[in-house]
């Protein structure tokens, strides 16, 4: 691993601007290297200088795949005007929320509770001190409408600045004091968890109580994957499969997970799923890519195939993975980030729309598609049926009230309207020839793709995400047997211990880059892991141990929960916090209370302690599982379904995890054997090894003593 030398400021392309953000490594810093602000990354430099000069901070906080962060860059930090007041009257710091977590949650907290809403990007004004006094989330550059712009924002800040300090403090102060009793999470001394199936029923019923029965889904519109919840319905049915709560929870998980299979939230050219849909249906998303989603969902997937021995949502499983594979996979063994929603249009275009390396226009098709289909009704096309069965319309198939801008007039998002069967019936042909049509039309317009300009691919490799999809290529690979899957989640593993770890300190650090040369990069002072990244690492090594039976990666796991009891436990009042207690620059120190686009630390942790306990006879492991459950007691009571990922944990405790031991030469035929038929099924409440039959009486005995029966 080599150290950043800087990144985009070796480029030859003449720049009128060029600032401090030119020597980062993160590729949303890097976007803003050029603009006529005087920027300055989150660090010590930025706060000496406010200090100093006494200036209030600036804070701009994003990631570099948002769309409206694209938006504001353009029409504010791009603005000489608005630059040079930016520059002259404060301390601008530009922060990229996926490098640093810990800092993006306390100013978004403050956002939240001061404005009734958040989202990025976020704009954040502080006192030399970092205490928030003032912040909202994306501005325009000047009034519109009823809507406040950004330069009149600047000037009453810098009004109030000279004019009224003290009261503008003293309010932030209030609030900063308020959301630190607001935000603390701790156990009673001496609680105990919540009974599990009451807690479960609950979290079932607030469920199904915002469950969209045509299309699946928790709300009507943007609708949102939420693995979380899926995950969480398919565990309660596994254990009330004979009630009709727990038949209604199956069907709830299987439903989403078709339609969303079907709808245009799938790539169904490029494989791999958008963020979100804009509408209830699953058809127009918002086009970008997210690594955790692809990861999350690939589980969900293969999970409900076990399930229904469906064989249509392993194929979403591994469709999924393809995609990383091609196109979020370093050739050191790390996963990339995202991929943007934003592109430059095929059709010359200058300005990059969003979802325009994803859609197509009616004549494309037909263009691309003219053999006439043998023996299909009407001397049909390969483009008719194709235009069918994916909702082609001459005039675009996106309503406008999805496309505020009119970015996708004349477009078209593929969704599929129809089934296989019914294809084939209109068109008179044989289910087998439609199949094989709309594979083939499907390569060619991936072959199209090759020659569009792709969108901007984020190449920074967080640990956290890295482990979510280390989970994903050893699960999905584990259920189908895929010897190919495997190899690449020990690539996987490889490649988190060698750029990821630091063994000489004994820390995790939270992100390394791809290099000019394609080499992997790192930044210095490297940035050290938050509680995510070891919680999720700790899970797809667990996981990967079961799926290879290769002690090495259970033995590092059991290092990784060590340090991060060290780093982040609450000797106080139980559970975990999100970061380092010794950053004095991070004004709040958080416990994570809910399972969102990605589950939370203390959720994953909370199982991860338990499994381990059972892998290693660790009774402090159980005990420290049970004291996390119970410092979220009152959420997991009030509001289960904020925290779906931490009842699963918290059922885990309650039903007991299964020990299935299988005695024997991990490579001999009857292991893998054995190994296959019980990664075939959906046992959620298991833990696998392998061992020798000393080894195993050995294990019994030890668990014999720690772990008495309920």
């Amino acid at each position: 691993m080599s150290m950043a030398s800087g990144g985009e400021g070796s480029s030859s392309t003449h720049h009128r601007h060029t600032n401090r953000l030119a020597k980062e490594r993160s590729p949303y810093l890097l976007q803003h290297a050029h603009n006529p602000v005087d920027w300055y990354p989150w660090g010590e430099d930025a706060f000496n200088k406010a200090k100093n000069e006494d200036k209030p901070i600036f804070l701009s906080v994003g990631y570099s795949t948002c769309h409206w962060c694209h938006v504001m860059e353009r029409e504010s930090f791009e603005d000489e005007e608005i630059g040079k007041i930016l520059s002259e009257n404060f301390v601008c710091i530009k922060l990229d929320r996926e490098e640093r977590p810990d800092v993006d949650k306390v100013y978004m907290t403050f956002v939240q509770a001061t404005s009734g809403g958040g989202g990025w990007p976020m704009s954040v004004w502080l006192t030399p001190d970092l205490r928030p006094f003032i912040g909202g989330t994306y501005f325009p550059p000047r009034d519109h409408g009823r809507r406040t712009g950004l330069k009149t924002v600047l000037t009453r800040i810098i009004n109030q600045w000279q004019n009224n300090r003290t009261a503008l403090e003293s309010s932030g102060e209030r609030i900063l004091e308020a959301l630190k009793k607001g935000t603390a999470v701790d156990a009673n001394p001496g609680e105990s968890p919540p009974l599990a199936p009451d807690i479960a029923k609950r979290c079932f019923q607030q469920l199904a109580h915002s469950f969209e029965e045509e299309y699946g889904g928790f709300r009507d519109a943007p609708k949102f994957p939420t693995p979380v919840n899926l995950m969480f319905l398919m565990t309660y049915w596994s254990v009330n499969r004979s009630t009709s709560e727990g038949i209604e929870a199956l069907q709830m998980a299987l439903h989403t997970l078709r339609m969303m299979a079907l709808g245009g939230i799938h790539d169904h050219v490029s494989q791999g799923f958008h963020r979100y849909s804009t509408d209830s249906s699953w058809h127009v998303p918002h086009f970008e890519k997210m690594l955790y989603d692809q990861a999350q969902l690939a589980v969900a997937y293969i999970n409900a195939s076990q399930v229904s021995g469906e064989r249509v949502f392993a194929d979403v499983a591994q469709d999924i993975l393809l995609y990383v594979s091609r196109d979020l996979s370093d050739k050191c063994g790390g996963f990339y980030s995202a991929e943007d929603a934003d592109s430059v249009p095929a059709s010359g275009v200058p300005e990059k729309r969003e979802g325009a390396f994803c859609v197509w226009t009616a004549s494309e098709v037909r263009e691309l598609l003219q053999d006439v289909v043998e023996g299909a009704t009407g001397s049909a096309t390969q483009a008719d049926i194709f235009m069918h069965h994916y909702g082609v319309k001459e005039q675009g198939n996106v309503a406008p009230e999805q496309d505020p801008h009119g970015e996708l007039q004349g477009q078209n998002v593929l969704i599929v309207r129809y089934s296989v069967e019914l294809t084939a019936a209109h068109f008179g042909i044989h289910i087998e020839k439609v199949q094989e049509l709309l594979a083939s039309a499907r390569a060619k317009l991936a072959e199209v793709r090759k020659s569009r300009l792709r969108p901007h691919l984020d190449t920074k490799m967080l640990a956290s995400w890295n482990g979510l999809m280390l989970s994903a290529y050893a699960r999905v690979g584990a259920v189908l047997g895929d010897k190919a899957l495997l190899e690449r989640a020990i690539e996987a593993g490889n490649f988190l211990k060698e750029h990821l770890w630091d063994a000489e300190r004994q820390t995790i650090l939270r992100s390394c880059y791809r290099g000019d040369q394609m080499e992997v990069q790192q930044i210095f002072p490297p940035i050290s892991g938050f509680l995510d990244d070891y919680a999720f690492i700790i899970c797809g090594l667990l996981d990967l141990y079961e799926a290879t039976l290769q002690t090495e990666w259970l033995q590092w796991a059991e290092e990784l929960q060590l340090r991060q009891d060290v780093l982040f436990w609450d000797d106080h009042g139980g559970g975990y916090f999100c970061s380092d207690l010794t950053d004095s620059t991070v004004l709040l120190q958080l416990k994570e209370d809910q399972d969102g686009a990605e589950p939370s630390g203390n959720s994953v942790s909370a199982f991860n302690l338990l499994r381990l306990s059972h892998y290693t006879g660790r009774q402090e492991w159980l005990q420290r599982s049970q004291q996390l459950l119970a410092a979220f007691s009152d959420r997991l009571t009030r509001v289960p379904i904020a925290l779906p990922e931490m009842v699963r944990a918290l059922m885990a405790q309650h039903y007991t995890l299964k020990q299935i031991v299988i005695c024997g030469q991990r490579d001999a035929p009857d292991t893998k054997g054995l190994l296959a038929t019980v990664n075939s099924l959906f046992l959620p409440h298991k833990v696998s090894m392998s061992m020798s039959v000393s080894g195993v009486v050995h294990v019994l005995y030890n668990l014999s003593c720690h772990h008495s029966p309920k």
